[in-house]
């Protein structure tokens, strides 16, 4: 099975458990006698997990390979499922989601270093697009087990099942992610030069200022797509009045949006080039914010929250592929794992201080910060706007 493939089950695999928590903590926290806001603190030791396996997955890499560092990452994914499933108490739960944060960390990581120097735009979108499926499948796949009878225990126990049979699948498939020639642009013309990566070893190392912009720059849009998805429901319900049904639609057609944007403008990015579509899609990040803003009928805020869902789909997919691009293959591992640990860091602290904001001064405030975070993102990629220069082949 090719190793594009692969990719793509193991991201949708580990986003079931991952976009299920929510549904599930209200049973979870009936069962460990906790209150509501334990998750908080859950989450802290789970995410700090998963950026510091992101930041060492370069060194992991390097010694055991791609194929085999997905695979012993899915296999604690799964063994922290199976842990929490039969967790007596809430600090045993916590224990088994620092694992799962190593586990899925280390994966995130692995999948965008491979897909940086040997994916095109349209592959790495795709295999973004199916954690955007594996998002949407989760919730659906729960509350399917949760309405036959099943505790949220159970349902932990079946993801765990399939995890491990993921991870014996990327065991055995191993071979598969050897290595082969990176990609390399399509020609420019009928007869016109074709541009392919610089050679690794003449490849500028970037400088510290264009690193930090491209990490932060991956912290703030991670933040950006994070703070839409857990705050877009009550923006739309408490900020703009709009009715309880008809919000929860809303999210999901985020989410729709995300996994439609990453599948479509993956080919697209592919014949205009990675560079064009990257740009267009940071610009539209806060002028979909803006629309959600901007006063009018209920149809306003869902139109910008859609079309902000839509533009930020290709933009981590690209930006791992400028970023191997700008630093050269013997550099973009190290950089991209590190993009993905800032990613890690930004989902988890800008939805967090949104939240501090909207809490003091109203859930209407959603779209506001948004298109200022937009913004910022905006200045964020000034500096990644020169590549390394690329030697033209006849």
């Amino acid at each position: 099975m090719p190793a594009f493939r692969l990719s793509c089950l193991a991201y949708l695999g580990v986003a079931l458990p991952e976009a299920s928590l929510g549904l599930l903590w209200p049973s979870m926290r009936l069962s460990f006698h906790q209150p509501v806001g334990a998750l908080g603190l859950v989450l802290v030791f789970g995410i700090t997990a998963s950026v510091l396996s992101s930041a060492a997955t370069a060194r992991l890499l390097a010694r055991l390979g791609p194929g085999l560092v997905a695979a012993v990452a899915t296999l604690l994914v799964a063994l922290a499922l199976g842990e929490e499933s039969a967790a007596p108490s809430l600090s045993l739960f916590t224990a088994g989601t620092v694992v799962f944060g190593l586990g899925s960390g280390a994966l995130d990581a692995a999948l965008n270093a491979y897909a940086a120097r040997r994916f095109g735009p349209r592959q790495v979108n795709w295999m973004h697009a199916s954690y955007g499926l594996g998002a949407c499948l989760g919730p659906l796949l729960v509350t399917a087990l949760l309405g036959g009878g099943l505790s949220w225990r159970w349902v932990y126990g079946a993801m765990a099942i399939q995890q491990a049979g993921l991870a014996l699948l990327l065991a055995l498939t191993r071979r598969a992610w050897a290595p082969r020639p990176a990609w390399t642009p399509p020609k420019t013309g009928r007869n016109g030069p074709r541009l392919v990566p610089a050679d690794p070893a003449r490849s500028p190392v970037p400088s510290r200022a264009v690193t930090l912009a491209a990490l932060t720059f991956a912290a703030v849009e991670a933040g950006i797509e994070s703070g839409a998805s857990l705050w877009g429901y009550l923006f739309l319900t408490a900020g703009r009045g709009l009715g309880r049904p008809a919000a929860g639609l809303a999210v999901a057609g985020y989410w729709a949006a995300l996994f439609l944007g990453r599948a479509v403008l993956g080919p697209v990015a592919e014949r205009l080039g990675a560079g064009r579509v990257l740009a267009a899609a940071v610009v539209g990040v806060p002028l979909g914010a803006a629309v959600m803003a901007a006063p009018g009928p209920a149809w306003v805020p869902v139109a910008g929250l859609l079309l902000l869902g839509l533009a930020a789909a290709p933009v981590f997919p690209l930006l791992t592929l400028a970023t191997a691009a700008r630093t050269g293959a013997s550099a973009a591992t190290r950089t991209v794992t590190l993009q993905v640990a800032a990613s890690a860091v930004g989902s988890a602290a800008v939805p967090a201080g949104v939240g501090l904001v909207i809490g003091a001064g109203g859930a209407s405030r959603l779209g506001l910060l948004l298109a200022g975070l937009g913004l910022a993102m905006c200045g964020l990629g000034w500096p990644l706007r020169n590549r390394p220069a690329a030697r033209r082949v006849r």
